[in-house]
């Protein structure tokens, strides 16, 4: 009996995003039909070319936009995130929408602050349709460790041995990084994430963050 697909977009800033914090869970879900939406780096002929090998590994198809990601972090408008979304993400409704956290996953990088809070508006006032929307849930204290997972978020997932091989491999051997590399060293074992089943619940929550 052939199993039924579920549409799921990730949505995020950098190429290499959607292998450090929900790689493992792609390659574990083989009943996802699964969309990346990457906003940043397009025209970057290095990294976009070694996110769509990722892509190929994953067996997803995906996008590229070209937001600034320039080092010095220029604060983008919400409106501006919002366009670069709504240009790259296929309209239609989703299953399951992933995407980053309003507080980021590490301190600090405003463009993973920025795209998230743009998801949960776009969602909260209907011009982005999913079921459910899963937030990225990691922390650094403050930079004084590695990102890792939240053991008490929503979803805590422990990566079997051979899917996070599979995850550091795309690491390493795709995107190019040194096994001594911050992303090498980060690479999580474990994924987590904040669950939400109704907008007004993710806004509210966002609210409280950023109050």
């Amino acid at each position: 009996m052939e199993h039924i697909k579920i549409d799921v977009a990730v949505i995020i800033a950098h190429p290499d995003d959607e292998t450090l914090w929900t790689g493992g869970t792609i390659l574990d879900h083989t009943d996802w039909n699964c969309f990346i939406v990457c906003l940043c780096r397009k025209n970057d002929s290095n990294r976009s070319s070694k996110f769509f090998k990722a892509l190929e590994i994953y067996g997803c198809k995906g996008v590229m936009g070209d937001l600034d990601d320039g080092i010095d972090q220029k604060i983008l408008t919400d409106n501006e995130v919002k366009r670069a979304i709504l240009n790259l993400l296929p309209l239609k409704h989703f299953d399951l929408i992933i995407t980053h956290n309003p507080t980021g996953e590490y301190t600090k990088h405003l463009r993973h602050e920025e795209i998230s809070k743009a998801v949960i508006r776009l969602w909260n006032t209907g011009k982005v349709s999913t079921s459910k929307l899963w937030l990225f849930a990691y922390e650094d204290g403050m930079k004084q460790y590695y990102p890792k997972p939240v053991e008490k978020a929503t979803i805590y997932h422990l990566l079997p041995e051979k899917v996070w091989h599979m995850k550091y491999n795309i690491i390493t051997n795709v995107y190019g990084f040194d096994s001594k590399s911050w992303e090498a060293e980060t690479t999580p074992k474990a994924e987590a994430f904040w669950e939400f089943f109704k907008p007004a619940d993710a806004i509210e929550w966002l609210e409280k963050i950023v109050s």
